[in-house]
């Protein structure tokens, strides 16, 4: 017995690489009901072949697949299965929990429930901190998305402090150069909320400066990740006027669809 029922028969593991490899491909191009369609499809797979661990996989990516359609009760759902199969494989200390606690953190994060998220994000970094061989790309990810939730809460100095600790732990990963886009784009928002668009100007267009040329310069490959980003990327530099910028990532983001 596992706590979810008597699953004694022999696991049959779902492809993982292959299920985000799809997921990956339908981001690219836009195609969120077939990414949904396919993540559900194998967490049928996963329960039919008793692979908690594949399970968890597929959670975790309907978790970050919930956050970006905005659907709140269907997230919720997710990260309750989630968190339970992270217990039920006594995974809660690891590496991969950890990641798991971030992507929750970061939807409630998205759902405006910041003092839910912090929690989680905390439990991360303590686990990472215990772990010197964790991934340097994961650290980016939680310290950025740490630091957009601090902001939102109007804690700008720790805000800072962890979004220069996200570019200082994406630096050193190759092809991290659109991570670190997104996070000098969000210093460019906290410095607007904290100081005003007159008083933060300098500092603004400095953040947008630099985000327009790690994004020019990237050296990640251009795949549907790749065109999320610039898609997202996208309003923030119309918001702050930079209209060339802007065009130059959505009509990327629409050549990377197209090859998809």
């Amino acid at each position: 017995m596992d706590g979810f029922g008597d699953r004694q028969q022999a696991i049959q593991p779902v492809p993982q690489a292959r299920i985000r490899e799809k997921v990956d491909a339908c981001m690219g191009r836009g195609d969120f009901a077939g990414a949904e369609k396919a993540l559900l499809y194998w967490l049928g797979e996963a329960r039919a072949g008793n692979d908690l661990r594949g399970e968890l996989m597929v959670q975790n990516e309907l978790v970050g697949h919930y956050r970006k359609t905005g659907d709140r009760e269907k997230f919720l759902q997710s990260a309750g299965e989630a968190l339970r199969l992270m217990k039920a494989l006594e995974f809660e200390g690891t590496i991969s929990a950890a990641t798991a606690y971030v992507n929750i953190a970061t939807a409630y994060s998205a759902f405006g429930e910041n003092e839910r998220a912090l929690p989680l994000f905390e439990r991360a970094e303590s686990v990472y901190r215990q772990c010197p061989a964790a991934d340097r790309a994961l650290l980016g990810g939680l310290f950025n998305n740490m630091g957009l939730a601090l902001a939102a809460l109007g804690r700008y100095d720790e805000a800072f402090r962890r979004y220069e600790s996200a570019l200082e732990a994406m630096g050193g990963v190759p092809g991290g150069e659109p991570e670190m886009a997104v996070t000098c784009l969000n210093m460019a928002d906290a410095v607007a909320a904290r100081d005003g668009m007159e008083a933060g100007e300098a500092e603004i267009w400095r953040l947008l400066d630099r985000a327009e040329l790690l994004l020019k310069t990237a050296r990640a490959p251009r795949n549907g990740y790749f065109a999320y980003v610039l898609r997202n990327c996208a309003p923030v530099f119309d918001t702050y006027g930079y209209f060339l910028a802007a065009e130059a990532c959505r009509r990327e983001a629409a050549e990377i669809s197209e090859r998809a």
